[in-house]
């Protein structure tokens, strides 16, 4: 998960379009012919994604966008911790 590229989905795209891509990525990942280097880049790709989904939330809800992020990656990391 990179914060700067979570930044930039959420900054570029809608809600819609990131939920949309979503749901490619999760059937693609699905096909039994890819390489495990493939699934690795698929799930990294989601996982950006779903952060750009929760940041662009906070923000809706009344955060600013750094405080978001910050507030993401603080949360991202606690969960590390556990």
């Amino acid at each position: 998960m990179k914060l700067p590229v979570i930044k930039t989905i959420q900054r570029t795209c809608t809600t819609e379009q990131i939920e949309a891509t979503l749901a490619v990525l999760e059937n693609i990942s699905e096909a039994p012919s890819l390489k495990e280097a493939e699934l690795d880049v698929i799930g990294e790709l989601i996982s950006n994604l779903c952060g750009a989904l929760e940041v662009q939330e906070m923000i809706a809800e009344g955060m600013s966008e750094k405080d978001a992020g910050n507030a993401f990656m603080k949360k991202v990391l606690g969960s590390i911790d556990r």
